[in-house]
């Protein structure tokens, strides 16, 4: 997981990786991919006029180690879905709402969000690809979550912020 994104060797995510039913939000170099249970639609890049992430949930004061315990609580307990997100598309026909889920347990570091945000405006204007998360992930995808500060340093190199 880096910011926002989920990125395994083959591809790269908004929110979580594809659930139990398949359901998830791909991007690729052409655009968004939405599967879900009951097929998938797509949109270009250049039919959008902006992705926006909302509903990000915030780590706590404490940080992210509280946010961990309440996941294995909720996991331990029956559990609960992740916290969802809503992906906001503005096209030329209007808006198009997606629900994505959080990867992250305890949520999201605020510079995190906002480097992610940026990076996918960017993705919509053409001034990014999403070819670059995949091609990182072809290479670091199997290794986990990098550290924090790694995360960020990412998000502004791909943005080239």
């Amino acid at each position: 997981m880096v910011g926002l994104f989920w990125i395994t060797p083959d591809a790269a995510y908004v929110g979580s990786p594809p659930a139990a039913d398949g359901s998830c939000v791909r991007l690729t170099a052409h655009g968004l991919e939405a599967v879900g249970p009951d097929g998938s639609r797509s949109w270009a890049w250049e039919g959008l006029r902006s992705a926006v992430i909302e509903d990000v949930p915030r780590q706590g004061p404490s940080g992210r180690l509280s946010g961990i315990l309440e996941s294995l609580l909720s996991s331990v307990s029956g559990g609960e879905e992740p916290p969802g997100m809503t992906l906001r598309l503005q096209t030329e026909y209007g808006v198009e709402e997606l629900r994505v889920y959080s990867a992250a347990a305890g949520g999201y570091d605020a510079e995190e969000d906002a480097l992610s945000q940026e990076l996918l405006a960017r993705f919509v204007t053409g001034t990014a690809n999403p070819r670059t998360l995949e091609a990182w992930g072809s290479d670091h995808g199997s290794e986990g979550t990098p550290k924090a500060h790694v995360r960020q340093d990412l998000l502004r190199a791909w943005a080239e912020i």
